[in-house]
């Protein structure tokens, strides 16, 4: 660790303030172990660094892209989610913000350790059933009662998210989302230890009129194998190599249907017009290449190679000798 140094000037009226009383240097003792102490809570501990929330963010920024062209097209209205917030709490702290009675999806994230949770409000899952069921979309609260059929058809919408899930994760890990449980009590559902720390993804979501929140709960056991892929670094490199290689593929499979002109040039001469104006039937023009000198083969009138003529299955064609070399087309 890095130290201040002092310059002697500095130094002396140190010295001096002490001396005349001005300065006690047991209260300087004081100060500098104050300074050391930090406040730390157990019950919070902070296991993700900012870089590694953000990163997270940037993630279930796609995820809800995904799924509000999922929904969209499951309720045929429109929808527009977006992350609200990405926060690192105990998991006590996150079930005891949710309603009671809610609506609780749990998903298996193989070959990922543990489970995920995704809290949807109520409010807004009985607008998005409703509009499965033929409705405009209102929203009631009747999550306490809901019948096997309504039970069913709203685990089958958010079944079939887990596509959505695994197209936002694909970036740092292959996972094969499965939706393993439908809960509407959170008291019943004990993912982790209370005091386990856990990340929970706020999405804002509005459907038609009637607006929202989904709770993603992630634990720290799921993200622990992948943490050091959430730095920023390893963000960044992946990224960037992603990138190279789509724009390479790209490039490539344009370049291979790209039409050139090529043609092998016989040779060339200089007539005057009146020659030109005079030329009749059987007039032979002599070129500047000898017979038995190559030709050259032209890609969009640039010389790239040395050929000789011939035929192939009956077709006039050039046989090519040599790369052209000569001139400023040597590259």
């Amino acid at each position: 660790m890095a130290e201040d140094v002092l310059s002697q000037n500095e130094i002396d009226t140190l010295l001096s303030a002490i001396s005349s009383g001005e300065m006690d240097a047991d209260e300087l003792k004081q100060e500098e172990t104050e300074q050391q102490v930090r406040v730390y809570d157990f019950k919070r501990a902070l296991r993700f660094s900012k870089d590694q929330i953000r990163n997270l963010a940037r993630i279930h920024e796609n995820f809800a892209r995904s799924l509000t062209t999922y929904i969209s097209a499951q309720l045929r209205t429109y929808v527009d989610i977006s992350v609200a917030s990405v926060d690192q709490i105990p998991y006590e702290e996150f079930i005891s913000s949710i309603p009671k009675m809610t609506i609780l999806n749990v998903f298996s994230m193989k070959p990922l350790d543990g489970r995920i949770l995704m809290e949807i409000n109520p409010n807004i899952a009985y607008a998005m059933l409703d509009r499965q069921l033929g409705g405009r979309g209102g929203s009631i609260n009747k999550v306490d009662n809901l019948t096997e059929i309504e039970s069913m058809l709203m685990s089958q919408l958010f079944e079939k998210s887990s596509t959505c899930l695994y197209e936002a994760w694909s970036s740092i890990v292959d996972i094969d989302p499965i939706l393993e449980d439908f809960e509407v009590n959170p008291q019943f559902l004990q993912l982790v230890s209370p005091n386990e720390t856990v990340i929970v993804v706020s999405l804002n979501i509005t459907v038609g009129e009637t607006s929202g929140m989904i709770n993603l709960c992630i634990p720290h056991i799921i993200l622990e194998p992948i943490i050091p892929k959430l730095s920023l670094h390893h963000w960044m490199q992946s990224n960037t190599h992603e990138q190279d290689s789509e724009s390479y593929e790209k490039i490539s499979a344009t370049l291979e249907e790209t039409g050139i002109e090529a043609k092998a040039l016989l040779g060339e001469t200089t007539i005057s017009v009146s020659q030109l104006l005079h030329l009749h039937k059987d007039d032979v023009i002599a070129l500047d290449k000898s017979i038995n000198e190559p030709l050259q083969l032209q890609i969009n009138n640039q010389p790239k190679f040395s050929v000789q003529a011939g035929k192939s299955k009956n077709k006039m064609a050039v046989q090519v000798l040599e790369e052209f070399q000569g001139g400023d087309n040597d590259e």
